[in-house]
């Protein structure tokens, strides 16, 4: 089994890819005006509209921006990327702050609700697990 990505489903998907796009410095593939891809070295995000969810059945969950999962980044300097995210967004959860397991976290959420961490390791244990 391989991982290849994580899919997202939202209301209004030029808003949240313009977001992402922002937010992590991709720029998005689009394949259909309901889907598109950001791909980067490490991960794919799928952005699809409510549309799509039509294709997997009538039965498909409506999406409702839950805060039961976050999307994790690792950034070189997360300070210096609060700076730049106070300019995309004032959704801001939680402002860089050391965490006991060793990262400096900032953590904030996407127009549709979806919680996204920045961390940079910082504990010497944290950086050896990432290194």
């Amino acid at each position: 089994m391989q991982f290849t990505s994580l899919r997202m489903i939202t209301k209004d998907i030029q808003q949240t890819v313009a977001f992402y796009e922002k937010t992590i410095g991709l720029t998005a593939q689009w394949y259909t005006e309901d889907f598109a891809e950001l791909s980067g070295d490490s991960i794919t995000i799928a952005i699809g509209s409510t549309r799509t969810m039509k294709l997997f059945g009538e039965n498909s969950i409506e999406p409702a921006g839950g805060k039961n999962t976050i999307i994790e980044f690792m950034v070189d300097n997360v300070d210096e990327e609060y700076e730049r995210v106070k300019s995309i967004t004032r959704d801001i959860i939680q402002e860089p702050t050391t965490m006991p397991w060793g990262n400096r976290s900032l953590l904030f959420s996407d127009p549709d609700g979806n919680l996204i961490n920045f961390f940079t390791p910082v504990s010497a244990e944290a950086i050896k697990k990432f290194s």
